[in-house]
């Protein structure tokens, strides 16, 4: 087992694994990492912390909160590293969000160069997809963004011309 004192520094840690070391405090400070103190009161961090930061970094980077990362982290032995069928089993669960988060991102793309139901009126497009801003009355952010669908534009004057 390796010492305290051998152990690694928060700057050595956040260098390996390519965050700075107020990323290694904040997530320390959220209880996603733990460090040991030297009698010096120096950080000191297991060479396994690396996988942590390494499991926390990935699953933010496919979009998961902390509090997500909280909870799958919290599913391991007091500070064990996942193993390969840990990952197995947590990315299973977390396909579902995934998935959402692709089709949230997919309808945002299919709908930038319209209206995307902010309820701002402030573009000339959006009296036709937010009229008397409808969006509004549906509830608060992107309602269009979030699965609302916009009311028809009406094309009835447009009939005659």
């Amino acid at each position: 087992m390796q010492s305290i004192e051998s152990g690694l520094t928060i700057g050595a840690l956040a260098q390996r694994a390519g965050v700075a070391t107020s990323a290694v405090r904040f997530y320390e400070a959220q209880g996603l990492l733990r460090g040991s103190r030297t009698e010096g009161n120096q950080r000191r961090y297991a060479k396994e912390t690396l996988r942590r930061v390494a499991f926390i970094r990935i699953a933010q980077g496919v979009g998961l909160s902390l509090d997500e990362v909280r909870a799958a982290l919290a599913t391991l032995p007091e500070q064990r590293t996942p193993t390969p069928a840990d990952w197995a089993r947590l990315s299973r669960a977390w396909k579902p969000l995934i998935e959402a988060r692709i089709a949230a991102l997919a309808a945002l793309r299919d709908q930038l160069d319209s209206c995307i139901g902010c309820g701002c009126l402030s573009l000339k497009t959006c009296k036709l997809y937010n009229p008397a801003d409808s969006a509004a009355r549906l509830g608060s952010g992107p309602r269009y963004l979030l699965g609302d669908r916009p009311p028809r534009p009406n094309t009835s004057s447009k009939a005659g011309a």
